[in-house]
């Protein structure tokens, strides 16, 4: 059946912030500015604000989730499930994980690649699985053990291929690099565990899931904004990027948006991404399918990886296409993308029948970019 027009404008919508959501917080960590008492110009590197902007835009859910409740019940019949009431400090725990993941990977990002960036994500599969099966009791299907091992070839595969451009790349160092790619996945295991916590004592609450995204970003805007002042004034050595070396100077950050306004404009368009991308991929699901979901959630990578490209912030390197294509296998294995096309096939249809019925029942996860 073809899509209709509003299904068309939801996947572009969803395609397109979601991708302009690495790309401008990639965008904002290439600005240069003067800082704060005539600090001479030095690279934006606020990995810990930006996430505060990111949470903001997460936090922005939970207006979007109450404007719509508000215009449904306008209505003479009222569709929109609100779900029932919950204690908000179930998501505190998964909103720690949530800040403490997207921090480091703000961090990483300083340091390498926007596509890799992105690539490298794709081994939440790994940790999510196997944290599923040791605390959640559950059973992973022969296909999905297939899509895990896959999973870590292609992490292998865009490794190999940033170790390579690392060598040959001015903007960052090989150990940089390296460092970035390892904080990435080290970031994906909070994520996973971020994930196990929200399906053990969250959603048997049966929760919105933009307002359950909204509230994750309530506690983690205010949380981490708290934390930005402790910041200001511990030592952070090399790993501190800003002048006073310290784990995050706010206001060396906004003297530099002060004074180089488009870091501002990069800054807004994270926010401004998380909040509609979150709200697409909740509509998608709803109006088309959870399998293209996870399909455009997918494709954010090539869009990520061409932008780059053509704005010349990286270069081409054919190990990153087949790392990739690995990486794209192991998710759909994994997440049973491949059941559609043996059902279609005579001989195989058994397989993805039983694989179906042996499977625990898929829920459909927050796409929170986090």
């Amino acid at each position: 059946m073809a899509w209709t027009k509003y299904q068309l404008f939801l996947a572009a919508l969803m395609l397109t912030t979601g991708s302009l959501n690495t790309l401008s917080a990639k965008w904002a960590d290439m600005f240069s500015a003067p800082g704060c008492h005539d600090v001479p110009n030095h690279a934006f590197t606020h990995p810990f604000l930006q996430a505060v902007c990111m949470f903001l835009g997460e936090f922005a859910c939970l207006l979007v989730f109450h404007l719509l409740l508000c215009h449904d019940r306008r209505r003479p019949e009222p569709t929109m499930e609100p779900g029932q009431s919950f204690n908000p400090v179930l998501f505190l725990a998964p909103a720690l994980c949530d800040m403490t993941g997207t921090s480091i990977m703000y961090v990483a990002l300083n340091m390498t690649s926007a596509s890799s960036f992105q690539m490298l994500r794709g081994a939440v599969i790994i940790f999510t699985g196997l944290l599923s099966v040791a605390f959640l009791g559950r059973k992973l299907q022969p296909s999905q053990w297939v899509g895990i091992f896959i999973t870590i070839l292609g992490l292998v595969v865009v490794g190999l291929a940033d170790f390579i451009t690392g060598n040959r790349d001015e903007s960052h160092k090989l150990s940089e690099v390296i460092t970035g790619d390892l904080l990435i996945i080290m970031a994906q295991i909070i994520v996973a565990v971020q994930m196990v916590l929200e399906e053990k004592f969250v959603y048997k609450h049966n929760v919105h899931p933009l307002k359950a995204v909204g509230t994750e970003g309530l506690f983690g805007f205010f949380i981490l904004s708290f934390l930005l002042i402790p910041m200001y004034f511990i030592p952070a050595g090399s790993f501190g990027s800003n002048p006073r070396h310290v784990l995050e100077d706010a206001l060396d950050a906004f003297c530099q948006i002060g004074r180089q306004p488009l870091i501002l404009v990069a800054l807004f368009g994270n926010t401004f991404s998380i909040a509609f991308f979150n709200f697409a991929g909740m509509s998608v699901t709803k109006e088309i399918s959870a399998t293209t979901r996870m399909v455009l959630d997918s494709l954010r990578t090539v869009v990520i990886w061409v932008v780059s490209l053509a704005l010349g912030w990286e270069s081409f390197h054919a190990l990153q296409i087949l790392g990739f294509l690995v990486l794209l296998l192991g998710t759909s294995l994994y997440n049973g993308l491949h059941r559609p096309l043996l059902a279609r096939m005579p001989c195989c249809a058994h397989l993805a029948g039983g694989e179906e019925e042996g499977s625990d029942r898929e829920r459909d996860p927050l796409v929170s970019e986090s």
